[in-house]
């Protein structure tokens, strides 16, 4: 049994963020994370992190926060978006100060003069900050160096089964599934930080990390927490086809095309990830395969801008992207709802439960996010929340007794569970993906609903811990699904990623966060 003063639930770029923070403010800090730490999903975020530096084009934190809004579909909040957008400059000096490397520029005045800025789809300027391609993974690397270096505990293989919560409702820690020991395990913490990242491996395709399962969103759901907007699932309209493996947005961001299998330009290529993803769908509609094409470029260029894309590329498709076309297709990359968080990203209905990052809706992204902000908001709200929670008046922390009961019965078919994985992750792909209508979103509802996914077990030999996993993150897929597909439903509209073709039109009234609680 742990005791902290702050319990951060993950360890990808926002969780790793709050813990270097929290610690740095003196207090005593305990990271929980699913995975292994070095794999968190945030590797996957390669294109760059958005700052108005201005080193490359004219450019202020006034636009940014202009172009974020306007990306949003006025969903967004504009004191929030000022918050993430104003904060840039303090995250990457935050970076800077730990040691990221990011790519440079040959001749500046001072090291924040010195990063190297591209552009990417819906920016009026060139404002990502970059590594490569590689930002989000070397990010992530050098944050968690800091986090040993500052003897922070990070305790892997930990699945979050729920929320602690006092007598007075506060919430005081979390109960965990242990995957070596087999044991069910509380840490206690005055302070709870969720940083569980987003829910878009409940999709049959998609870019993410297996373990992004929507975990600490359940957690919050069944906690009394509310969530918001999840019917915004972001596309990422450049995966390679077949295997899903994103091609970062950067790729257009240095010049790539974007054309049809007649060899047509049919889309903007730096125009947003709704309007792109849903003219490519609208392509492939249409029998027409879709490529991108980065020929024109130069090999140089290309090996010295995006190597981990031309090694991906030629690993995965057998495509040498210097001298041929890609075949891509979208697939889900980013959930822009979350957990409801009020302006000091503590849980709405919950006391002293934080949320940061993809697993947060804080009120930036509305129904559409732009490529490069989910790094600075993972870096900056990361940070600012770890400064309101150290702050926070401390929640009561009280030993309890848990009677927890995992999944298991003598009498199990495992198989079942496998199946009904596989149906949930389809159905979902198939009948609430870029383009959505009543009659599909109903019968996916439906088809979940019937799975009967809460009530399926695993057979108790001890062999089958894996399954476990799987059944458990079946549990909380299924949960969400099926709040996603209530929101898709009342949404009775088409505004950013969310695309109703019996709706077709932005509606006023619909300028409003959809919300969902138990």
């Amino acid at each position: 049994m742990h005791k902290c003063d702050i319990l951060v639930v993950g360890s990808g770029i926002a969780g790793l963020s709050s813990a270097i923070r929290a610690k740095a403010k003196g207090a005593d800090v305990v990271i929980a994370t699913k995975g292994v730490a070095t794999k968190s999903n945030s590797v996957m975020a390669q294109g760059g992190m958005n700052v108005a530096l201005g080193n490359i084009d004219s450019d202020s934190p006034k636009l940014h926060i202009s172009d974020t809004l306007k990306s949003s579909h006025n969903l967004a909040n504009k004191d929030m978006v000022s918050k993430l957008c104003n904060g840039g400059i303090d995250a990457i000096k935050f970076l800077e100060e730990i040691g990221v490397p990011f790519s440079r520029l040959d001749d500046a005045s001072t090291p924040l003069k010195s990063i190297a800025q591209r552009a990417l789809g819906g920016a009026s300027a060139k404002r990502a900050c970059y590594a490569q391609d590689y930002t989000g993974l070397k990010i992530l690397h050098t944050l968690l160096d800091r986090a040993i270096n500052l003897d922070i505990p990070i305790y892997e293989r930990l699945f979050l089964l729920e929320l602690i919560k006092n007598s007075d409702g506060e919430v005081c820690g979390g109960l965990f599934f242990n995957f070596d020991s087999g044991e069910i395990e509380p840490i206690y913490a005055s302070k709870v930080i969720i940083a569980t990242g987003g829910f878009g491996a409940i999709y049959s395709k998609n870019t993410n990390s297996a373990t992004s399962t929507g975990d600490g969103l359940s957690a919050i759901l069944r906690a009394g927490g509310e969530l918001s907007n999840l019917e915004f699932v972001q596309f990422h309209p450049t995966t390679l086809k077949g295997s899903n493996i994103l091609i970062s947005e950067s790729a257009r961001g240095e010049g790539g095309y974007l054309v049809n299998c007649e060899g047509e330009r049919f889309i903007d290529e730096l125009s947003t990830r709704d309007k792109i993803a849903k003219a490519i769908f609208e392509q492939l509609k249409q029998n027409r395969q879709v490529f991108l094409d980065l020929r024109h470029i130069g090999k140089e260029k290309l090996m010295h801008l995006m190597p981990q894309e031309l090694k991906l590329i030629k690993q995965y498709a057998n495509t040498y992207a210097t001298k041929e076309l890609v075949a891509i297709e979208p697939a889900v990359h980013y959930t822009m709802g979350g957990a409801s968080v009020n302006k000091q990203f503590e849980v709405v209905g919950l006391k002293n439960c934080y949320c940061i990052g993809e697993a947060s809706n804080a009120n930036v992204h509305g129904a559409n996010r732009l490529g490069g902000n989910s790094l600075l908001e993972a870096v900056t709200f990361g940070l600012l929340g770890a400064n309101e929670a150290v702050n926070a008046t401390a929640s009561k922390i009280e030993e309890q007794e848990f009677n927890y009961k995992l999944p298991i019965a003598k009498a199990s078919d495992n198989l079942k569970i496998l199946q009904a994985k596989k149906s949930l992750a389809d159905t979902l792909f198939n009948q609430v993906g870029i383009v959505r209508d009543e009659q599909n979103l109903l019968k996916a509802l439906k088809v979940i609903e019937e799975l009967n996914i809460e009530n399926l077990t695993i057979n108790d030999s001890p062999k089958h811990s894996t399954l476990l996993i799987e059944l458990l993150e079946l549990q909380n897929a299924s949960v969400l699904a099926k709040a996603l597909i209530k929101s898709a439903l009342w949404r009775e509209e088409s505004r950013g990623a969310h695309i109703r073709s019996d709706y077709p039109d932005e509606i006023t009234e619909f300028e409003v966060n959809s919300t969902i609680t138990l």
